[in-house]
């Protein structure tokens, strides 16, 4: 195990000297998890709200029920059956019961569904936030490879040496444009 550990943290290690080298791949990873984030709590919501149209409709037929047991609690009553009425009201305490719980929780996942709601109203800003980052830090890899490869002729040792007419390719490839252009030039003045 030993040696998978020191190629573990040797990988590690590489990553990281990668990451901080193009710090706009890191923040790339970044705005990913946060896109994850939002679609998971987008999700969340939708299941929040089907809950919540769940627990809606069971509170209403809950509601009918006790509607139900109410009436019959009075028929029993005008009838004189007293051991009926009496069986009656207690159900008609559990339901009531019941939908208290129900209310309880809806009105827990009413609250469930505004902190999810935050959350993706957070989790959007603070990717908006990575993105400009992000696009902050390409531009400046870009203007720093820009500006290190413009300057690495400078930077190289000195052992340029000019080489003879004719051995040079970039300086023929120069010449050749230079002349190119200055026909094309000559035919633009020779058309006017």
């Amino acid at each position: 195990m030993g040696l998978f550990d020191d190629v573990n943290r040797f990988l590690e290690q590489r990553l990281d000297e990668f990451l901080k080298n193009n710090p706009h791949l890191e923040l790339q990873a970044l705005e990913e998890q946060l896109r994850e984030q939002e679609e998971d709590t987008l999700r969340l919501i939708a299941d929040l709200q089907r809950q919540q149209e769940t627990l809606q409709q069971e509170i209403l037929n809950i509601a009918e029920d006790i509607k139900r047991w109410h009436s019959r609690i009075q028929k029993a009553q005008a009838a004189g059956e007293h051991r009926l009425a009496e069986a009656a009201q207690e159900r008609e305490a559990a339901l009531l019961r019941q939908g208290n719980q129900k209310w309880g929780q809806m009105e827990g996942t009413k609250q469930n569904i505004e902190q999810a709601k935050q959350l993706y109203k957070q989790t959007q800003q603070k990717r908006k936030e990575v993105q400009a980052k992000a696009a902050t830090a390409r531009t400046q890899t870009a203007q720093q490879k820009a500006t290190s490869s413009y300057t690495s002729g400078w930077n190289q040792a000195s052992s340029y040496q000019r080489p003879q007419p004719g051995v040079d390719p970039l300086e023929d490839k120069f010449r050749k444009w230079e002349m190119d252009d200055e026909l094309e030039q000559m035919k633009r003045d020779m058309g006017n």
